[in-house]
């Protein structure tokens, strides 16, 4: 019993390690079967889970129904762990979508010079993302001034005045 744990705790790390290199093949095969938290690193982690403790605890002379139970409860324990963190990261971070309407109030650095007539260009962090947007001002603002968005002139320009304080 200890060296099939053993060969289950082993096809569990190769899923593993399978999942890591070749992607989403594992969780391609169980898109259908369940919910987000039934992933492939899941999997690979209630397998190995289950046969590398299943197999500790068969070796301390344990009975089998002991092995079976302590290697499920690792196993799902490990497992759910495995597929909440991958859930959670495969959800990302911010997923706020950028839209022209947000960009009012940012504050932001000019790169490229803002002419008294035509367009410049600034940076701004919205929704946690670098925008470059092209600019227009009241006044000429030269590379490297601190801005502020005043308004939207379309979804890549924007009017700017230079930053109080």
């Amino acid at each position: 019993m200890q060296a099939t744990l053993l060969v289950v705790g082993g096809i569990g790390i190769a899923l593993l390690l399978l999942s890591l290199v070749a992607g989403d093949v594992v969780d391609g095969f169980l898109d259908g079967v369940g919910p987000d938290l039934l992933s492939g690193l899941a999997v690979a982690g209630f397998l190995a889970a289950f046969g590398f403790v299943g197999a500790l605890v068969a070796d301390s002379g344990a009975s089998s129904l002991v092995v079976l139970l302590s290697g499920l409860a690792a196993g799902v324990a490990v497992g759910f762990g495995a597929g909440e963190a991958s859930k959670r990261l495969m959800r990302g971070g911010d997923e706020a979508t950028v839209r022209s309407s947000g960009l009012v109030g940012l504050s932001g650095t000019v790169v490229e010079a803002v002419p008294a007539e035509g367009f410049g260009m600034v940076n701004v962090v919205a929704s946690g993302h670098m925008t470059r947007l092209n600019a227009r001002a009241d006044e000429p603002l030269p590379s490297g001034t601190a801005i502020v968005v005043t308004s939207v002139l379309s979804p890549t320009s924007v009017r700017v005045s230079r930053r109080e304080g």
